[in-house]
């Protein structure tokens, strides 16, 4: 019987794909990792939601201290991102760094299994020809999660099993049901635990960062309105600027060292083009060619038609065929060929708009 051990965060998702993975015969072992303090699926209600499962299906369950890694990967990473004035992407991170080779690596050592398994909705195959193991979109593509798997390595995609890569959301919910698990009726958490936990990603980072106040500014540079922290701006945010314009007014740009927030209307958000470092190749071995695949910027957005570059040193270029709107600096780029994701990495930070001092045009009267 071969042993695997689920990653139980106390939600549906990862108590049904445990429920499953034992009637169909393997040797399941429940393993939560503690993240952090507070509310949440990941937080204390989350360990005891997880302890109550490995009850129901009368499993082992172990809980690992794991934060001391959080606050270093991703809450530490969110804080420098933000006052950098970059929107960092935690989830990749905490994936790679904090959930898949750690429970890996703690299954080997502690447990006597080779494989663990998430409620992840995704799939892995292996390519008949390479040999490679290759991370596929789920069936349900509303509830697909690969965009957050990207920066997995080949020895976690070959070792994990995802057991809901093949069926849709409804068909979890029965599957919890049926096993009468105390989550089948639970309320979906929210895509990020630290939102979850402290109610806006404005408020979790106000516990870090004092306010700055400073200008925001239009393409040429002239003031327009006051920020209290460029922690607080996004690419492409329009909402909450407190600008009074006849036309609206979107962020283009954040120049953290002039601590200023740059608008523009929303044609100057749009770029056709746009570098990633830090690129991790999945299902394929690194091209020597440019390749032509279809690119995801954000996780809700669709992956569009563009060709991707390979430079040295983890870096591509890519050149999308029409323009996008808020590719942002710190999310995930994630390139596909059609349900197999090709590999990914983290969108740079571009050159500020450049202020034409010819310009003196007010947009208040454009």
């Amino acid at each position: 019987m071969t042993k695997v051990v689920v990653g139980l965060s106390g939600g549906v998702d990862s108590s049904a794909s445990a429920a499953l993975l034992q009637k169909q015969g393997y040797d399941v072992v429940g393993l939560t990792l503690w993240l952090m303090k507070g509310k949440g699926q990941c937080c204390s209600e989350g360990l005891v939601d997880a302890a109550a499962i490995c009850e129901q299906l009368g499993v082992e369950h172990h809980v690992v201290d794991s934060r001391e890694a959080f606050e270093k990967y991703i809450v530490n990473f969110l804080v420098e991102g933000y006052s950098s004035g970059i929107t960092p992407l935690p989830c990749s991170q905490c994936n790679s760094a904090v959930k898949f080779g750690p429970m890996l690596a703690y299954a080997r050592a502690e447990l006597g299994a080779d494989y663990i398994a998430t409620g992840h909705y995704a799939r892995v195959d292996r390519d008949p020809d390479t040999g490679r193991f290759r991370l596929r979109r789920a069936f349900d593509r509303n509830k697909d999660q690969t965009y957050f798997l990207y920066d997995l390595d080949q020895d976690a995609l070959g070792h994990s099993l995802f057991p809901l890569g093949e069926r849709q959301k409804t068909e979890t919910r029965q599957i919890a049901a049926d096993s009468d698990l105390v989550t089948a009726e639970k309320p979906e958490s929210q895509d990020l635990c630290l939102v979850e936990t402290h109610g806006t990603m404005r408020d979790f980072l106000a516990k870090y960062l004092a306010p700055k106040p400073g200008d925001i500014v239009d393409t040429s540079g002239k003031p327009l309105g006051r920020h209290d922290g460029i922690q607080n701006y996004t690419i492409g945010q329009r909402k909450g600027l407190g600008i009074a314009a006849p036309n609206p007014l979107y962020v283009v740009a954040i120049d953290a060292g002039k601590n200023q927030v740059i608008v523009g209307d929303r044609d100057q958000v749009h770029s056709d083009r746009c570098s990633v470092s830090r690129v991790n190749w999945v299902s394929i071995a690194e091209p020597s060619a440019p390749i032509r695949a279809h690119v995801q910027v954000r996780y809700r957005s669709p992956a569009v038609p563009a060709t991707i570059v390979t430079l040295d040193n983890q870096r591509v270029t890519i050149q999308f065929d029409e323009p996008q709107f808020g590719i942002t600096p710190g999310q995930a780029a994630v390139w596909y060929n059609d349900d197999v994701l090709l590999g990914g990495g983290i969108i740079d930070r571009p050159t500020p708009p450049m202020v034409d001092p010819t310009d003196s045009s007010d947009p208040a009267e454009s």
